[in-house]
């Protein structure tokens, strides 16, 4: 199933590609593109996995990006 998150603060295209790098080795990710210009991550996963999955690109999104917010719509 496909979700987005709007990436909040999002500074730099480099920072968006380790995140969209770091994303798809999560467990139950398909696949994962982060689209910098419209700071967006779209991601293929698992439905049932969702909410892990939420927690996990909250982490990422942190640690890649100290000043970014991912929410999903």
């Amino acid at each position: 199933m496909k979700f987005t998150y709007m990436l909040d603060g999002l500074g730099c295209a480099a920072c968006a590609t380790k995140m969209e790098r770091m994303v798809s080795k999560i467990k139950g990710v398909e696949s994962a593109s982060v689209v910098f210009m419209s700071q967006r991550l779209i991601v293929h996963a698992e439905e049932p996995r969702i909410e892990e999955i939420d927690d996990e690109i909250e982490k990422i999104v942190k640690k890649v990006s100290c000043d970014a917010v991912s929410v999903r719509r």
